[in-house]
């Protein structure tokens, strides 16, 4: 708490400017409008400004511009007493052309020794039996009126304060205040007996410097009242929310509870984010409408990205939800088999387009749940494990074989995505998995190739043609050879219709034809070394 002090006003040293006080019902004088208060603070300064300025040299018409401002200062109304002593002592000086000191650029002297220059009052002088006079950083002070039984009722500072000194003190000074129109509106409201009506329309903001300031003055009604405030509203946008928090967090007060605010950002079970993660997956996978399931799709999407991220990455956290997520793609792999299994003992090749439509749907859902799944797992570096099942899908191939392109050719999005990942080292499946792989899937996404490239606006057909090559680059050069010759037999019967892997085709050739015979010719003494050890 800043610096008190407890002392007499006297009239020689404050100059006060009054302002309109609306009073309620309750009796609660308020506080002006934030608008209202600074530009009061404005002119204060502005007037400190000039005041501490020295005069130039005398000369005659700036004496006569002073004389005729002193004399209209002394035909001034008598009005307020106060005014009329201390503005015919600021003028003395002036007439007798003496300018006044200049400020010193020195540590604070003792607050009594300075004049004290009041901007603003409130409250009722008559009726009020002590003073309060807040002295802000900006250069400014506020004089309250107010009422020692409110205060000592409401507050236990100033309960504190007044119990320690004498009864017939008449002003507590308090220095360097922080925030002093948040200090005079919560003096403000301890007198009033609906505080939560008085908080119903300001903002966030408002409302945590006002708790600030509650908690400083030991005012539990006006802390409890704020912790109301912020438990009802919305908190808009996330910066707000981490300033909520943070503030609620740092509270410190007896016999008040915090929880409840607390609670919109925290929960009490002890582990509940597996089930709930799990029930969100099984929602999007299993809603019917496509618009919905494709928008809930992208905003988990985004949402499990930025959770991967430091600082919010965890790595208990991330185990479990991959976890998740792999139960997940088992579970669609499962569906995916069944609706081709079905669509084969049914000869699907013979059926009308009506009973075409729902299977066509089926496996098109199925295989885009497991592309977004896969999508998941490789923006967390977590595909590997799924790598190796999609491997392992031998009898998915051969009944991928008896089925239509138009129907079946949404599956190699999924071989596609792999190889993509593969290419860009989101994963590091083993070398048996990437040879199983190839081995498994190349020739069912040759042979769609066409109707992917077609099929969807997304499909990255550069991007997947350097993720093949990449994949195949990787293989021991005897397998490299194996995969690039049954892929130019393919090229050279379909063309454009078929991946092109020229690049890689290139690598390859080079690695066989080009490197050996440099190698050879780099290093002649070796091979005469080993041709005489032999």
């Amino acid at each position: 708490m800043a610096e008190i002090r407890l002392t007499r006003v006297e009239q020689g040293h404050t100059k006060i400017r009054n302002v309109p006080i609306a009073v309620t019902p309750e009796g609660f004088w308020c506080c002006p409008s934030p608008t209202a208060f600074q530009k009061s603070l404005k002119s204060q300064n502005s007037i400190n400004k000039s005041k501490s300025s020295p005069p130039e040299p005398q000369s005659q018409p700036k004496t006569t511009t002073q004389k005729k401002q002193a004399t209209s200062a002394e035909k001034k109304p008598s009005s307020v007493p106060l005014r009329t002593a201390i503005a015919n002592s600021d003028d003395t000086p002036v007439a007798n052309n003496v300018p006044p000191p200049a400020p010193e650029r020195v540590p604070r002297p003792k607050v009594e020794g300075l004049p004290r220059k009041v901007a603003i009052e409130f409250g009722e002088p008559g009726s009020s039996d002590v003073k309060v006079v807040l002295f802000g950083k900006q250069g400014f002070c506020v004089k309250l009126s107010v009422h020692k039984n409110v205060l000592a009722m409401n507050s236990s500072f100033f309960a504190e304060k007044f119990s320690d000194r004498e009864a017939e003190f008449s002003c507590l000074e308090i220095d360097e205040c922080e925030d002093v129109e948040i200090y005079v509106e919560t003096v403000g409201l301890m007198y009033c007996k609906d505080m939560k009506q008085r908080l119903i329309k300001q903002s966030v903001s408002r409302v945590l410097r006002i708790l600030k300031v509650g908690e400083l003055l030991g005012f539990g009604s006006c802390i409890k009242s704020c912790l109301e405030f912020l438990e009802a509203v919305p908190w808009v946008g996330e910066e707000e929310e981490q300033k909520v928090v943070s503030s609620v967090q740092q509270l410190q007060v007896d016999g008040i509870r915090v929880t409840p605010v607390l609670k919109r950002v925290s929960s009490e079970v002890c582990n509940p984010p597996k089930d709930t993660l799990s029930h969100i997956l099984e929602l999007v996978l299993k809603s019917n409408d496509e618009r919905g399931r494709r928008e809930m799709k992208s905003i988990v999407l985004k949402l499990l990205k930025e959770n991967n991220t430091p600082p919010n990455y965890s790595t208990g956290t991330a185990d479990i939800c991959s976890e998740i997520i792999h139960t997940s793609c088992e579970s669609c792999l499962d569906s995916l088999l069944a609706v081709f299994r079905q669509a084969a003992e049914l000869d699907f090749t013979d059926k009308i387009l009506d009973s075409k439509e729902p299977i066509m749907k089926q496996l098109s859902q199925e295989a885009d749940n497991i592309l977004w799944l896969l999508e998941i797992l490789a923006e967390r570096q977590a595909a590997d494990k799924f790598a190796v099942i999609w491997s392992n899908q031998q009898e998915l191939t051969s009944l991928h074989n008896k089925l239509p392109t138009v129907s079946r050719y949404h599956v190699n999005f999924v071989t596609a995505r792999l190889f993509v990942g593969i290419g860009r080292g989101e994963l590091l499946p083993s070398k048996d998995t990437r040879q199983l792989l190839l081995q498994t899937w190349l020739q069912p996404l040759i042979n769609d190739y066409n109707w992917l490239q077609h099929g969807c606006r997304s499909f990255d057909r550069k991007l997947v043609e350097e993720g093949i090559g990449r994949t195949i680059l990787t293989l021991p050069l005897e397998d490299q050879q194996g995969i690039m010759l049954s892929w130019m037999g393919n090229f050279l019967k379909a063309g454009d219709r078929c991946p092109n892997l020229n690049q890689a085709f290139e690598v390859w050739w080079r690695r066989t034809f080009v490197r050996p015979y440099v190698d050879v010719q780099s290093h002649p003494l070796e091979s005469d070394n080993l041709m005489t050890l032999k």
